[in-house]
């Protein structure tokens, strides 16, 4: 059976060795080549000699990339930087690459983001571009576990619907058989719904769709969402279930480095505490000391952004947002509903996720549809939900890939998605 390149380690000298991979680099001398393999845990050099090795003369010829299957024996009187190597006895091609490589594996000149995502197969073959979704894999199922632990159902809700979640042109249309539909900017009508048939706590890992006609490092039109919906609770609770959840999908993480030589989750420090909460009226305050000029009721824009986070050094949450900013099922602030018991949970200037009191109170939810300039009867299968028994509930929605483009640090957040979409790009 062959074993992975990591799994050396714990084998004798001379053992029989099976290794498949890529071959990453070759070296070729008068008797002697030297060949890198590469699997997605590692690379081993593979020494070829013409008395040892069957097919020597054809080894020369083979391109780099292509798939390999190696037969040898392991040993460790090498000056390999590993200190192991394969004595090959067969080099069996599996599969050619053609040559030359859209996408350079391991050459020092870079490439621009374009050519990199056009070449994705061959740009996630890097080590360094793989460990980016190892490490987001880590950090998910940290995360997922934690939701489960605390009482959570999975779930899978419709991305085709019939309705917009939040209103507003940002939607891409589909054609369903005779209707028009479209695909879904979040879960949350449905999530609401899940909560109104009992099911109290519910979080769905899923894409989500926003039509929006930006183009910039921070933004995708197709994103993974993680999505929480619980029963019984209020802004404060899921402010708490946010926090905790980032904390824990973090420890996950550092506590089950993906494989690398250095994984970056060794520079990753674990959020410690309670996340800092400051009120949007706070931001408008810090700003104008700042001389920024900011209308109540607006948006920050990323500038100010930067000049609030420049206040904090890790995650912190922006509350009691403007009720005109929010969507049309978030639940103003009693006594005070020009805002919402609403948040923004931050890292320095990015946002990374949304989330709010609900809107419980049937009649008010319709009041709150009419304001946004919708009409109720679109919502019917939502709002019947609210008609017979909705409980106080709660919850957030977080982007994956930006939670990720701030832990990893990336410059763009198409480096954290597998198969961007934006504006420009439908394939691969």
């Amino acid at each position: 059976m062959p074993i992975t390149v990591s799994e050396l380690k714990n084998k004798g000298e001379g053992e029989e060795i099976l290794l498949n991979g890529w071959l990453q680099e070759i070296r070729n001398l008068k008797k002697i080549s030297f060949l890198v393999l590469r699997d997605h845990t590692g690379t081993i050099q593979i020494t070829a000699k013409p008395d040892l090795t069957e097919n020597y003369d054809s080894i020369s010829q083979i391109t780099r990339e292509t798939v390999l299957s190696v037969h040898g024996n392991l040993t460790r009187k090498t000056q390999s930087k590993s200190g192991i190597e394969i004595l090959a006895k067969s080099v069996k091609v599996l599969n050619e690459a053609k040559s030359p490589l859209p996408l350079g594996i391991i050459d020092p000149v870079g490439a621009d983001i374009e050519t990199r995502l056009t070449n994705r197969f061959l740009d996630l073959r890097k080590p360094e571009v793989a460990l980016i979704f190892r490490t987001e894999s880590e950090l998910l199922w940290g995360m997922r576990e934690f939701f489960h632990d605390s009482g959570f159902v999975e779930v899978h809700t419709p991305k085709i619907v019939a309705a917009a979640t939040e209103g507003g042109a940002d939607l891409f249309q589909v054609q369903y058989f005779e209707k028009q539909a479209f695909l879904n900017q979040s879960p949350q009508l449905y999530k609401e719904i899940l909560i109104s048939a009992g099911l109290n706590r519910v979080f769905e890992v899923g894409p989500a769709f926003r039509a929006e006609k930006h183009n910039t490092p921070r933004h995708l039109n197709e994103f993974t969402s993680i999505d929480i919906e619980m029963g019984f609770a209020d802004h404060n609770d899921a402010m708490h279930m946010l926090q905790e959840g980032v904390k824990s999908g973090i420890r996950h993480l550092v506590s089950h480095a993906p494989v690398s030589t250095a994984p970056p989750s060794a520079k990753i420090q674990i959020p410690e505490g309670n996340f800092p909460r400051i009120t949007y009226r706070e931001c408008i305050k810090k700003l104008e000391s700042k001389g920024e000029k900011v209308k109540f009721g607006e948006d920050f824009t990323p500038e100010q952004l930067k000049l609030i986070g420049s206040e904090f050094t890790s995650f912190y949450f922006i509350t009691e947002w403007p009720s005109s900013l929010r969507a049309f099922y978030t639940q103003p602030k009693p006594g005070d509903e020009v805002v919402s018991n609403s948040f923004d949970l931050q890292y320095r200037e990015y946002e990374i996720t949304s989330g709010a009191q609900r809107v419980h109170d049937p009649l008010l939810l319709e009041e709150r549809l009419k304001s946004k300039g919708l009409n109720p009867e679109d919502f019917s299968f939502y709002l019947n939900a609210f008609r017979y028994g909705m409980p106080p509930h709660a919850g957030w929605g977080l982007g994956l890939e930006r939670l990720v483009l701030i832990i990893l640090n990336l410059q763009n957040i198409r480096e954290a998605t597998l198969f961007p979409r934006d504006r420009t790009r439908i394939t691969p």
